[in-house]
């Protein structure tokens, strides 16, 4: 004979939760993976588990009225003739036109271009409104190669290897029927309205010796002016940025699994990759063990929301850091005033993830002419630039508090951990204490 205790209400289990017991639901009535875009949903370590120690009598801070904070940085010195200079260590990361409306593509574009930073193509080829309203404009050169041509690499200001990227590392892109218009399936030489999916890998090398080939034929192309980043998933950060430099990258931009993506399985999404914070010791130390630390630039992405985010990576030892997504609700995207339309769609603003179907309210996201006329790219780009703005701003606080005058200056040292995982990711103490697991004496 059974027995409920009525003091007691049921208890679900922590390992199959409502998500969890929907998705096995789903998965048995479909047979097929959710497929979704944007980046981890997960909680894992992150900058918010960092503080700064500000000056005090063992510091002297600067005087944020009348002391100047330097935000500049040159991207690509290393062999470029043409270096590229920002006003800001704040770049915007590569999302096609495709994934991404026209007008949306435009928007960043004149966002970064008001901020004195770069923006970058995506996936599929480089249109002439982005190349039009981006003072800097970095190509990317990716598997699929769509859309790429030579002239193109020459019209851009540098050039991004894609090899891999944090939401899906080792993974492809997808793009669906439903958003290859007329002009997306000519640029990217596709027939219309059929799914498409990138290789996960590039056709012609099959390790680092090839990647020098590569990157030797881009500057070749090129005439050796334009700056040749690699692009690498959050996965192995120290072997992979010690193999880009050495096959000759100017700049090594590295990407953890918050940075998000058009559309992938939601299951690599989740399970593949690192957490951003965990990527950047490691790959600042390849640099060290390199001789090439500040020599080849460090981008990191993958979840940069604020200027705390962008102090904290560069402390760590970044030299710039790249946003996606949270460029993408500052021009509109996820926006309260579409909270109707998103219901609708079976969201609601702040969790709309299903890019891949076109179906955008706020237009950003889409290929719909109708959907995509709502974004007004003049307005969103100067609703990237004060987000921008605000972001260095904040940085700069930050800095000035530490008692530094330029980004860069911030260290290390700088830092302590909320968490013992963020002390040991970050390589800096575990707050009130000298120690972080894994230190070397202890």
């Amino acid at each position: 004979m059974s027995y409920h205790n009525p003091y007691t209400p049921p208890r679900k289990s922590a390992a199959f939760d409502d998500y969890t017991l929907a998705e096995i639901r789903r998965a048995a009535a479909t047979g097929i993976y959710d497929i979704r875009g944007a980046g981890t949903k997960r909680k894992v370590p992150h900058f918010d588990d960092l503080l700064f120690l500000g000056a005090s009598i063992s510091r002297y801070p600067l005087e944020g009225y009348r002391e100047k904070c330097d935000t500049t940085v040159t991207l690509g010195a290393r062999f470029a003739k043409k270096p590229i200079t920002l006003k800001t260590p704040i770049t915007i990361a590569g999302m096609s036109f495709g994934a991404l409306s026209g007008n949306a593509k435009e928007a960043l574009g004149r966002g970064a271009t008001i901020a004195g930073t770069s923006t970058t193509t995506g996936d599929g080829g480089m249109t002439d409104e982005e190349r039009g309203h981006s003072q800097t404009l970095v190509y990317q050169y990716l598997p699929s190669r769509y859309g790429m041509n030579p002239r193109d690499l020459r019209r851009a200001d540098a050039i991004e290897v894609v090899v891999g990227q944090g939401a899906k590392p080792g993974g492809g892109g997808m793009l669906l029927g439903q958003k290859i218009s007329d002009r997306v399936a000519n640029m990217r030489n596709l027939p219309k309205g059929i799914d498409q999916r990138s290789a996960c890998r590039h056709p012609d090398w099959t390790g680092p010796d090839d990647l020098e080939i590569k990157i030797l034929e881009l500057r070749e192309i090129t005439d050796w002016e334009k700056p040749i980043y690699v692009k690498v998933g959050g996965a192995r950060p120290y072997y992979d940025t010690a193999l880009a430099v050495k096959a000759g990258a100017d700049v090594v931009v590295l990407d953890g699994m918050q940075g998000g993506t058009a559309a992938t399985q939601d299951v690599f999404i989740e399970n593949v990759g690192m957490p951003t914070l965990a990527c950047i010791r490691p790959a600042v130390q390849a640099l060290q063990d390199l001789g090439m630390h500040r020599k080849v630039q460090l981008i990191i992405s993958g979840g940069v929301r604020s200027g705390a985010d962008v102090a904290k990576a560069l402390a760590l030892g970044a030299d710039a850091v790249a946003i996606g997504t949270a460029a993408l609700v500052a021009i509109g995207d996820n926006d309260p005033r579409w909270e109707e339309e998103y219901q609708k769609l079976g969201s609601t603003a702040g969790a709309y993830d299903d890019w891949h179907e076109g179906k955008d309210p706020a237009g950003i996201t889409t290929q719909n002419p109708e959907l995509a006329a709502r974004l007004d790219p003049v307005v969103a780009g100067r609703r990237l630039a004060n987000y921008l703005k605000v972001m260095t701003l904040e940085a700069q606080t930050i800095a000035r508090a530490c008692g530094k005058n330029h980004l860069h200056n911030l260290e290390p040292e700088d830092l302590v951990a909320l968490t013992m995982e963020a002390a040991a990711m970050a390589q800096v103490p575990l707050a009130g204490t000298n120690w972080y697991p894994g230190k070397a004496g202890f």
